[in-house]
Order: C-alpha cells, then sequence, then structure tokens
C-alpha cells in the first residue's frame, strides 16, 4: 500500500521521511520514551535513520505495519508517532505511540489513535485493535481509555524490553465501540454459570 494521510479537526498524520531523522533522534532522546516503548536504548542517530529510512517504508511495502507522523494540521514539527501493526490474520492490529514531552496533555495523542482507529476499521478491515503497555505506564493506559480502548486485564511476561520480559496491561477497541459496523458478527461468551 503506498502511505496516505489521514486529517483530524487539529492534526494531520503522515508517513515519516527521511527529512524526519533529525525531528524523531531529537524527541526520542526522552527519557519516559526511552523507558516505557521499546525503542533502543540508548537511542543512537542511526536508529532514527533506520525508523524512518527502512522500517517505515518497509512496513507500507508489506501491509502490516502503517506508521504515521503526527503534525499539527497547519504544518510544524512532529508532535508524536502512532502505529498499527497486523497481529493476526482474523484482523487483530495493535496499536503503538509515542508523543513528545513537550506536547503531553493537550489530547493530541487520543485524537491521532482515533483517527487511526477509524481508518483502520474502514480501510484494513480490522476486526479488532489491541492496546498494550508495560504495567505502570499510566500515561499510555489513560490515552487508550479516553480512545475507547477496554482494559481487558493483565499479560505475565508478555513485552521484552531491554534484555528482559515485562508485564503488560492489554486493552482492545472494536468497531462497535465507535459506533462503527464489523466485518464480522461479534457472538460475546455467555456468562459462566455458577
Amino acid at each position: 500500500m503506498e502511505p496516505i494521510t489521514l486529517t483530524t479537526e487539529r492534526l494531520l498524520l503522515r508517513s515519516f521521511t527521511e527529512d524526519d531523522t533529525d525531528e524523531v533522534y531529537r524527541l526520542c532522546q526522552d527519557a519516559d520514551i526511552q523507558r516505557w516503548t521499546t525503542i533502543p536504548s540508548p537511542y543512537e542517530r542511526q536508529h532514527a535513520i533506520d525508523f524512518v529510512g527502512q522500517m517505515v517504508p518497509e512496513g507500507w511495502r508489506t501491509g502490516t505495519m502503517f506508521t504515521f507522523a503526527v503534525v499539527p494540521a497547519g504544518g510544524g514539527s512532529i508532535m508524536a508517532s502512532v502505529a498499527v501493526t497486523l497481529r493476526t490474520l482474523s484482523g487483530t492490529w495493535e496499536v503503538g505511540f509515542w508523543l513528545g514531552e513537550q506536547y503531553r496533555g493537550r489530547g493530541i495523542m487520543t485524537e491521532a489513535v482515533d483517527a487511526l482507529a477509524r481508518w483502520s476499521f474502514s480501510r484494513l478491515a480490522a476486526t479488532r485493535l489491541e492496546w498494550r503497555a508495560e504495567v505502570g505506564n499510566a500515561a499510555s493506559r489513560a490515552v487508550a481509555v479516553r480512545a475507547g480502548f477496554t482494559v481487558e486485564g493483565e499479560l505475565r511476561a508478555s513485552l521484552l524490553n531491554n534484555g528482559s520480559l515485562r508485564d503488560v496491561w492489554v486493552g482492545s477497541l472494536l468497531p462497535s465501540d465507535l459506533g462503527m459496523q464489523s466485518a464480522y458478527a461479534y457472538l460475546p461468551a455467555a456468562p459462566a454459570r455458577r
């Protein structure tokens, strides 16, 4: 698939380009981004070069990961990254994101995740979006909840980060959570009998 752009009232979500390398490198120096995401730590300039020059284009080319730079609708510097990655052939995609420190607390990430979710359900025919974050990442959890995800629980040893396995929170978003139609009927499990 060729990269596309998505727009919201305040934001433009577009593919990263090589011109974004320096800004990605700068933003990823943030201690919280390095602590709570699986980007390399320490984050070197070569990591940013590989991200914008190889990882992002390869995801678009193979149709397995769609990564967007989040910028103001009127233009300007990158504020964030948001992506969906294919997890199962049944239509489950995982949402991941990071946000520059100076842009936090403004609802930017929630707005970007909502736009990405709506696109994923309509264009990718996603049946379920999953959000995962290391237990303790309260900021990521708050974004997911504000974007409509239902936190479903905790998975033990489910995230490999900096050489150790970490427990994660997991949540889901279904098309119906956003008032959208799914390609398939959903038959929830019956409550357990006692």
